[in-house]
């Protein structure tokens, strides 16, 4: 595997940064999860947009131009002979000193890496997945905005932690207020009669790239979506119910905290929206060849 970090690409045996590098010391810096398929890059644009929206947000000057990172993000692509996979796309504050002022940090470091992934088994995308409610709630949006796709995701983690220890696919997180938030890595909607649902980005969700996706797919079908404030109400009475996210793409949601979803099993209308996303997957994009 080649690797990009800072202009070079590196061996990964030989691909290492500072440890005084603020990425690794305090969390300091944004990233994105980008997917490639059949030798495109879906939906660049859409990462490039949030990667420097979050670096602007945290005061973080992304050290390549827009085309300059385009270019170093397809030759790392390249320099791995994949047609198919996921790349983590990485900006760090750069390496300072022990203490918090980012200022002692000079130059931002930038990191691509492009690997294969497979964050579910397929078996799972025709099986549904199980979810349970954690008790670790979504940070605040007065203290850190869900908006900023930031290298500090211990919320997640801890979230995460849970749904692992209770034997679920995945975890629900829910707001201070008590409404639905997003899961530990993924966006989160439900069918009932025949309107879409997904709680609004003010909850403290991520804004989706693949949660964008849907919204269009959704306006071919011509199926109505709505941004209301959600509660598990919702889900545990809803038709059907998926989730969303670049690594995960959508993925069927039958049970949570052990009550089944509609009838217990993957949905009609959740299969037309992954058959399409395949679809999308497959004919558009930024081509690397």
């Amino acid at each position: 595997m080649k690797i990009y970090i800072d202009g070079d690409f590196l061996p990964e045996s030989e691909a290492k940064i500072s440890v005084f590098d603020h990425g690794l010391l305090y969390g300091d810096g944004v990233f994105e999860g980008i997917r490639f398929y059949n030798g495109r890059v879906f939906r660049l644009d859409d990462h490039f947009d949030r990667l420097w929206d979050s670096a602007r947000a945290i005061c973080l000057t992304i050290p390549l131009s827009r085309e300059e990172m385009t270019a170093a993000l397809l030759e790392t692509v390249r320099q791995n002979e994949l047609r198919d996979g996921y790349i983590r796309l990485i900006v760090t504050r750069g390496v300072g000193n022990l203490g918090l002022n980012p200022e002692n940090c000079k130059r931002p470091g930038v990191i691509i890496i492009a690997a294969s992934i497979a964050l579910y088994p397929e078996e799972l995308y025709h099986r549904g997945l199980d979810v349970i409610t954690c008790g670790t709630r979504r940070i605040s949006p007065g203290a850190l905005s869900s908006q900023v796709k930031s290298l500090n995701y211990l919320n997640n983690i801890l979230a995460k932690i849970e749904s692992l220890q209770a034997g679920a696919g995945e975890g629900l997180m829910l707001n201070e207020q008590g409404f639905v938030a997003e899961c530990t890595g993924d966006n989160l909607f439900v069918l009932k009669r025949g309107i879409l649902s997904t709680p609004p980005i003010s909850a403290g969700g991520l804004r989706g790239i693949t949660r964008g996706v849907v919204f269009e797919i959704a306006a071919e079908f011509g199926i109505p979506v709505h941004e209301p404030d959600m509660t598990r109400y919702d889900i545990y009475t809803a038709d059907e119910c998926f989730l969303t996210g670049t690594a995960a793409e959508i993925i069927p949601v039958i049970s949570l905290d052990k009550r089944l979803i509609g009838s217990g099993a993957p949905g009609p209308q959740t299969a037309r929206f992954i058959g399409r996303f395949r679809e999308l997957t497959q004919s558009s994009g930024t081509p690397i060849y």
